[in-house]
């Protein structure tokens, strides 16, 4: 029978980090979660840049606009991300293994 164990990580920003180890393997809960966080950091750049970009043409401003309520629409997915993420580590089930 593998061992099961959890780690449990803060880090200095105060995010948690879990990893559970079943024998060899190692499955990090927050890799999901920052991935999106990632994804999601560089589409707000990129509907800025762009955005901002279009707004040098008098012609493309309209668009420039469109961009700029899309990258602020996607800012608030940031403390979703970060909220899914706290919820998904809180429903684990912590009786099961050792901390």
């Amino acid at each position: 029978m593998r061992r099961r164990h959890i780690e449990h990580h803060t880090e200095s920003d105060g995010d948690d980090d879990v990893m559970l180890r079943i024998g060899a393997e190692e499955l990090t809960i927050r890799r999901r979660y920052e991935t999106a966080s990632i994804f999601n950091d560089f589409l707000i750049g990129l509907w800025f840049l762009v955005g901002s970009v279009a707004f040098l043409r008098p012609s493309w401003q309209e668009f420039g606009t469109w961009l700029f309520i899309i990258g602020s629409a996607e800012l608030l997915l940031r403390p979703m991300i970060r909220l899914a993420h706290r919820i998904h580590l809180q429903r684990l089930p912590r009786g099961r293994w050792d901390f």
